[in-house]
This record gives C-alpha cells, sequence and structure tokens, in this order.
C-alpha cells in the first residue's frame, strides 16, 4: 500500500508540471490579450508598457518565464502576483476557497443523501411505477442546466425578488466563522440547484450497477442460505455496487474543488470559480494558472483517496 501511494505521488507531481506548462503553453503561444497592456489600461503610453514587460518578466523568452514561475512554485509555493491588481495569487485563492468548500461538500452531502436512497430505491422497486417516478424526476434534473434551474429558484424562492419567499437573496454569503448561521442560510439554495443534477446522475448509476449486481451468482446464492434479504442487500450487494459511485464522486468533489463556475455566478459566491472567470476575461496568467492547479491538485488528492479506499470497499482489490 505505502509503495503505491508514494508512487501514485510521483506521478501526481509529473501530472501538475505537465498541466501548468500545458496553461503556460496556451496562453503564451495563444494570448486573448496582451497583459502588460490590460495592466496599462486605455490609450497606454509605449513606454509604460515596455516598463510593464520588464517589471513582470514579459520581455523574457517563454521557456525563461515558465522555469521562474516553477522555481517560485516549488520553493516557495508561489503562484507569482496578479497582472491586474498586483495582488498575490497565492492569498487570494485561499481566500476564497472556504466559500467554494463549503459549496462543494454541502452540496455533495445533499446529492449523497438523495441520490443514492432514491437509486437503491429504485432498483429494489424495479418495474414498478416507483421506479418510473423516480428515473422521470432523475431525468429531468440531468437535464436542467445548473443556471437555468439557478436563476429559476431565485425567481421563485428568493426572500428579495422570489414568489415564495423562503430562502436567502444571492450575495448574502458570510464565512462560518462570523456568521455561521448567515452562513448556513446563505448556502441552502445553492446547495440544492447544484446537487439537484449530481443527485439525479448518482440515482441512475447506483440504480444501474445495484440491478446488475443483484444478478450475480453469489447473490442468487446468498438468498437460499437463509440470509435476510436486507442483510443480502446492503451487505453483499450494495458493498459491490458502490465502487463506481465512489469513483465519481471523487471526480466530481475535486472538480467542485476547483470552483464551481455557474454556481457561484449565479448565486454571487466569491469563491475559486468566480476569480478563474473573471482573470481568464482579463489575461490574467498567473491567477488562471494558479486556478487551474489548485483545481488539479484538487481532483489528483481526492482520486488517490479513492483508490485507497477501495481496497476497505471491496475485498476483490488488492494493492
Amino acid at each position: 500500500m505505502l509503495a503505491y501511494i508514494v508512487r501514485r505521488l510521483l506521478w501526481s507531481l509529473l501530472l501538475l508540471f505537465v498541466i501548468s506548462f500545458l496553461v503556460f503553453l496556451i496562453f503564451f503561444v495563444l494570448p486573448s490579450a496582451d497583459p502588460a497592456l490590460a495592466r496599462a489600461g486605455r490609450n497606454p503610453d509605449p513606454d509604460l508598457v515596455k516598463e510593464l514587460n520588464k517589471t513582470y518578466g514579459l520581455d523574457k523568452p517563454f521557456y525563461v518565464q515558465f522555469w521562474l514561475y516553477i522555481k517560485a512554485l516549488v520553493l516557495h509555493f508561489n503562484f507569482g502576483y496578479s497582472y491586474q491588481n498586483q495582488v498575490n495569487v497565492r492569498h487570494e485563492i485561499f481566500d476564497r476557497l472556504p466559500a467554494t468548500m463549503s459549496l462543494a461538500l454541502g452540496a455533495a452531502v445533499v446529492w449523497l443523501l438523495a441520490g443514492i436512497p432514491i437509486g437503491i430505491l429504485s432498483a429494489v422497486k424495479r418495474g414498478t411505477f416507483i421506479e418510473r417516478i423516480a428515473m422521470g424526476a432523475a431525468l429531468v434534473g440531468i437535464s436542467a442546466p445548473v443556471y437555468w434551474l439557478g436563476l429559476v429558484s431565485i425567481y421563485l424562492f428568493s426572500k428579495d425578488i422570489g414568489q415564495i419567499k423562503i430562502f436567502e437573496p444571492p450575495g448574502g454569503y458570510q464565512p462560518i466563522w462570523d456568521d455561521a448561521g448567515q452562513w448556513f442560510k446563505s448556502l441552502i439554495l445553492p446547495w440544492l440547484v447544484l446537487a439537484t443534477a449530481f443527485a439525479a446522475v448518482y440515482a441512475r448509476f447506483m440504480r444501474s450497477n445495484l440491478i446488475d449486481v443483484l444478478d450475480e451468482d453469489y447473490i442468487r446464492t446468498a438468498r437460499p442460505k437463509g440470509l435476510r434479504e436486507r442483510r443480502v442487500l446492503f451487505r453483499h450487494g450494495l458493498r459491490s455496487a458502490i465502487s463506481p459511485i465512489v469513483t465519481i464522486f471523487g471526480l466530481d468533489l475535486g472538480i467542485l474543488f476547483g470552483g464551481a463556475i455557474l454556481t457561484e455566478t449565479v448565486f454571487n459566491i466569491p469563491g475559486i470559480g468566480r476569480i478563474a472567470f473573471d482573470s481568464i476575461q482579463k489575461g490574467d496568467l498567473p491567477t488562471v494558472q494558479g486556478t487551474v492547479l489548485v483545481g488539479a491538485m484538487a481532483i489528483i488528492t481526492f482520486n488517490l483517496l479513492v483508490d485507497i479506499a477501495y481496497a476497505f470497499i471491496d475485498p476483490r482489490v488488492r494493492y
């Protein structure tokens, strides 16, 4: 197990390096805007643009710029400074990370509590009216875009413009250490909106996997042995059927830690997704690279945890 973890960590470091290089290459070879011109403002003075290029090292060859970036990242975990406001990118990302973590973890709890039980119920009640209703609702949840569902939810349930004034309006987010009550109330609607599509996907995956597992020989053998149906379902069937769910859960949670751009934008949550979107529009290379690397690190970390968890969930897995 230890050798496997070390090997995966080394591959993860290599993957982060490749991702950083690709992002840097894309923004250097195909720039959306000149960072120095964006920093200089309208009708910039050529001398000012030249000075900015020198200050940020933009006048150096590409490979020199990339080497300086990697050197600062490895030695000091420094993502550099924003071209737009000269703010340390690491501090800016870490300041916004709690909002993204709150949104992602809360939504994950909601979609797991909703999606997995619905999937189990649909598998057990397959061919019945209950299954058709559950899978029909899941199809609607998958088909509804997050931004549309968010806007409709605000129109219906927001306390400021909603028809049924239940939830806090967008922009009311506060860190949990400032006001735990306001933090919770402001995230209820974003959690429900973000979790809707995920819960629908997980319900369909759970149903499909569990139906396949319940038709396996060892499940059919367990019933004549006198085991109760509940024990057969949860002890034997669910343990095997949930393994693919754990895989996609690690991917989904890692992606959301990199920023749920649409949800954060609709509900005005100051998370990593918002800063990533703004930095892409402004051609702010250090901030874009920082957010991409944070997202990549989150995905790699959660995938590693999922692979380790397999050994405990599925007894057939060995390292």
